[in-house]
């Protein structure tokens, strides 16, 4: 009992009789934490989705749902560029639903303004399971009443899909879409979906490992940025900043971080006003929790958006390292922490100069803070994806 529970703790079951581990549904395994994956659906609420119109969709057994209603999208409150993109999928012959890839929320034409991943038997589409509706066909393969998944490599205008792991589509767009939602159809019949995960692609090195290229010391204040015979990036003490020479206005962000002691605070900051001392919009670092409880966070909570939105729920442990994903697409944000989202903001305020008073959508620089005389902090992994316009 006590091996199987710590493997469900990290995603994983024992497989009796076969001495392999294979990954719980709606979960990530350590291996795909550190390669950069996050889940999209958690298995239990539709938290960072957003339904476009109204059908009875729904989560129960770890699966989302639906069955009848308008038809329309079930999407993703973020938006994403390049990325793979691996979905679980199960309906009877004549369900006719798909999965829309750089979509808005509302797609009107699907070979016009999105890639519709369709769903559906040949008797019942023209296009069937794996094709780009009314751009191209997939490859025909057997229709199952089981579980199937989808997994879709979307890199600049070339896709690729497989189908249970068979290559059934390779297209290529030459306009293509650059960016967009990740959308759920309703259309005709039930279908189920889960394990619903991506990896986004394309990101370049912030950090080389050996000295702070690319960054800038804010002048004057107590925190110290260094570079550990590990090569990671450390910084004690505080107050401080550590400046991204760089700008960015839409991207992806990922890093790996770790807290060399309990409950220590810091944080990602973006979009900054350059040259000014912290000065952005901050995803915080803090793994401190009240009464046990994790979904009460101290301080904002990792992942969360500091004055903004806290993190529905501490994920990370001190003394460990772990993973936090960043992306920031207009007014809307969002953080995952080992693969989990914690955060889902969108930024209503009136547009300003200064994030701290206002909406900014314009480019800005990236910023690590010291907090405070107690901060000890290393991060190591610190890649970004500038999201193009759509």
């Amino acid at each position: 009992m006590h091996v199987r529970f710590a493997l469900l703790v990290c995603g994983l079951v024992w497989i009796c009789g076969t001495g392999l581990v294979a990954a719980e549904p709606n979960t990530l395994t350590p291996d795909e934490i550190a390669d950069g994956w996050i889940l999209l659906f958690d298995g239990q609420t539709d938290y960072g989705w957003r339904a476009a119109s109204k059908a009875n969709w729904k989560v129960a057994d770890g699966a989302i749902s639906v069955d009848a209603g308008e038809m329309g999208l079930l999407h993703t409150t973020s938006q994403f560029a390049d990325y793979v993109l691996k979905v679980d999928f199960r309906n009877p012959s004549g369900t006719n639903s798909g999965i829309f890839l750089r979509t808005p929320a509302v797609p009107t034409n699907p070979a016009a303004d999105c890639y519709e991943l369709n769903i559906a038997a040949p008797a019942v589409s023209p296009f069937p399971s794996g094709s780009f509706v009314n751009r191209e066909k997939a490859r025909a393969v057997p229709e199952s009443a089981e579980w199937r998944t989808f997994t879709v490599k979307a890199e600049g205008g070339h896709f690729t899909v497989a189908l249970d792991g068979q290559t059934v589509l390779d297209y290529a767009d030459q306009r293509p879409l650059a960016r967009g939602f990740i959308g759920l159809q309703f259309n005709k019949g039930r279908v189920e979906f889960r394990n619903v995960k991506l990896k986004p692609l394309g990101l370049e090195t912030l950090f080389n490992g050996h000295d702070l290229t690319g960054w800038k010391v804010f002048p004057g204040k107590a925190s110290v940025f260094s570079v550990t015979p590990e090569r990671t990036l450390n910084v004690k003490n505080g107050s401080g900043q550590l400046e991204s020479e760089a700008q960015f206005g839409d991207f992806v962000l990922q890093l790996e971080i770790f807290s060399n002691g309990k409950h220590l605070n810091s944080g990602i900051f973006f979009r900054c006003i350059p040259g000014e001392f912290q000065q952005g919009y901050e995803c915080q670092i803090q793994n401190g929790f009240k009464g046990g409880d994790r979904t009460q966070p101290i301080d904002c909570g990792t992942g969360g958006f500091y004055r903004r939105q806290n993190a529905r729920r501490v994920v990370p442990n001190d003394f460990e390292w772990f993973a936090k994903t960043l992306v920031v697409s207009g007014d809307h944000m969002a953080a995952w922490i080992n693969g989990y989202q914690v955060s889902d903001w969108t930024d209503t305020r009136p547009a300003n100069d200064n994030p701290r008073a206002g909406l900014r959508l314009k480019p800005g620089t990236l910023a690590i803070q010291g907090h405070d005389p107690t901060t000890d902090l290393s991060f190591r992994k610190l890649r970004i994806a500038e999201m193009p316009p759509r």
